[in-house]
């Protein structure tokens, strides 16, 4: 190596000592006679001084350097003048005086300024990602990222897991999201799919003897994108045979302990709180609730059936319900700001938001206030104080309980609610199985068709599906789902009642999953597992709102790579390789490419 320290070693301990440093400039400052150069490389920023009494040649060097030039240094390492050391830096008190400067390579002025006071728009950060890469944020996220993984490889190695690797190229197989699919040149008008998950493969691997598997396994999916999802990411995804559910939950907590607190210092306390789905969605509206501030929905239905206002009475006669927030001293809430969260519950799927001010001596003050009796009221809404506002929806349960369940999101961040210091991890259990797909007319699986069901609901599988519960859980951490899994099935009986009961005959589940059904009729022991998002999971950690930030080379919300232009169209020639002709449509669209 031609630099014998990086830019953020340097401390008054080597004073005194000769030193090679390389990087690229971050800043210069000619003073005449002296210029300054602030040096930063990876991990961190050094001030050389050019002194032309001192060596005139490098000063004169020194002249030509701007910002992001390549270049090494040699020079001897001093304290700074007293008053003038820098308390921000880690080199802060110290300089070192070039005696030979090396230009490794000029730069022309960049499109934006490389530090963390950047201005430039997303897109040209992304069209510019190397740029981008090289501000400290950047680097602090790759390091972080870094950190997280060894820490997850060291955990796992130390209890027995194998890092074993899946197939990139496989089959597709209808897992919920569309796939990504690759023509076979060498099998003409066939394709591979590439994986959404390992999921298959990691249950073959158990039927296999594994005993326990993980990979940090890049995972693939077209579907619409949004600040924490991208078309291509990646899963901390295990997997363990002869587990119950319990066993998978103790390790994953130990696990997110363990990695939060030597990659962040902060300190998770397990066990999470356990909750079910049902719980969840009534207290919360949503399957991933943020547990960081108090605001739980309330439910008014009872109260509802014997107001005389139709349109709650109604919901509830016709099977819906009547939920509510209580927002404290909301009453101060302005009429514009209220229809803003009336806009909002329409937009979220209500038919409407009714609300209630709370006045000095419980007086209601509403267009709808002639309807309630205050009395009944406060007895049903315990929580709800003078100065509060009351919002309701009345609708199906489900509408209302997501409606108010985003805007209780909403609420928690624009009234400042969120104690944006804490940490607030909890299971999600007791998932439904199935949900109804009134579209397509049939059953489909919440989360996927290898779940098993909870063993107590087996008898209304057939007869009540809707009934039974799956043994799934989620880990919520701060709003956000950090992962899933479940007990997988691993009798090939059970398996092709659940293939039956959504709509999948034999002969398509023979052709799409035949391998499994076969695999699990030689011997598959009891198994479960997880996938915990890694993106997810380093964004939370270096405190940024884009999993974007935590990735090296992402794209856009339309799945474009800026920097380096893909997809982009391919050569005809390749096309007639791979048996592909372009539709009409698909050619008018390469050619505005």
């Amino acid at each position: 190596m031609t630099r014998t320290h990086r830019c953020g070693e340097l401390t008054r301990a080597h004073v005194g000592q000769t030193v090679t440093l390389a990087g690229w400039v971050h800043g210069r400052r000619d003073h005449g006679g002296v210029i300054f150069i602030d040096l930063r490389d990876r991990e961190g920023i050094t001030q050389l001084v050019f002194d032309s009494d001192a060596n005139l040649s490098a000063h004169q060097q020194a002249e030509h350097l701007r910002d992001e030039y390549v270049i090494e240094v040699t020079g001897v390492v001093a304290l700074r003048p007293p008053g003038s050391e820098n308390p921000h830096l880690s080199t802060g008190e110290i300089e070192v005086r070039a005696t030979a400067l090396r230009i490794w390579n000029a730069a022309k002025t960049p499109p934006f300024s490389v530090d963390d006071t950047i201005h430039a728009t997303e897109a040209l950060r992304l069209k510019y990602r190397y740029l981008d890469l090289r501000r400290p944020t950047m680097q602090r996220l790759l390091a972080l990222r870094h950190h997280v993984s060894f820490a997850v490889r060291s955990f796992l190695h130390e209890r027995g897991f194998l890092e074993i690797e899946t197939p990139i190229l496989t089959k597709s197989t209808p897992e919920g999201a569309r796939d990504y699919l690759v023509p076979s040149r060498v099998n003409p008008g066939t394709f591979y799919a590439l994986p959404q998950s390992p999921q298959l493969f990691k249950q073959i691997l158990m039927i296999g003897g594994a005993d326990r598997y993980f990979q940090l396994a890049r995972c693939f999916r077209d579907e619409d994108l949004r600040l924490d999802r991208q078309p291509e990411f990646t899963q901390i995804d295990l997997e363990m045979s002869f587990v119950e559910r319990e066993d998978i939950l103790t390790l994953i907590e130990a696990l997110l302990a363990e990695v939060c607190q030597r990659t962040a210092g902060l300190h998770l306390s397990p066990p999470f709180p356990r909750l079910t789905y049902d719980e969840v969605m009534n207290r919360y509206g949503t399957d991933k609730p943020d547990l960081r501030f108090d605001l739980p929905l309330e439910d008014l239905s009872d109260f509802a059936k014997t107001s005389s206002f139709n349109v709650f009475r109604h919901a509830v006669e016709t099977g819906g319900s009547v939920k509510a927030l209580v927002i404290p001293q909301g009453a101060g809430f302005s009429r514009s700001r209220i229809d803003q969260l009336v806009d909002r519950a329409k937009e979220f799927g209500a038919k409407g938001l009714a609300w209630i001010k709370i006045g000095e001596g419980w007086k209601l003050e509403s267009a709808i206030a002639k309807f309630f009796d205050a009395t009944a009221l406060q007895k049903a809404l315990p929580r709800a104080h003078v100065g509060d506002l009351v919002i309701c929806v009345a609708d199906s349960t489900s509408v209302a309980q997501q409606t108010l369940g985003r805007l209780r999101s909403r609420l928690g961040t624009e009234l400042q609610l969120i104690e944006t210091s804490q940490w607030k991890p909890l299971w999600v259990i007791d998932f439904p199985m199935f949900e109804y797909d009134e579209e397509a007319k049939r059953y489909v699986a919440l989360h996927h068709p290898f779940t098993s069901p909870m063993p107590e609901d087996l008898p209304h599988l057939e007869t009540d599906p809707l009934r039974v519960r799956a043994q799934a859980y989620d880990l919520v951490l701060n709003g956000f789902e950090l992962g899933g899994g479940s007990i997988r099935i691993h009798s090939p009986a059970l398996q092709r009642r659940i293939f039956s009961l959504l709509g999948i005959a034999q002969s398509e589940a023979a052709e799409k999953f035949g391998f499994l059904i076969e695999a699990l009729e030689l011997g598959a022991p009891p198994h479960g597992g997880i996938a915990l998002g890694l993106d997810r999971l380093v964004m939370l950690l270096g405190g940024t709102e884009s999993i974007r930030d935590v990735i090296a080379f992402p794209k856009t919300q339309k799945a474009q790579c800026l920097l380096t232009g893909a997809p982009s169209p391919v050569d005809p020639e390749q096309l007639q390789e791979l048996h592909i002709a372009l539709t009409r449509e698909a050619e008018d669209g390469q050619e505005g490419h």
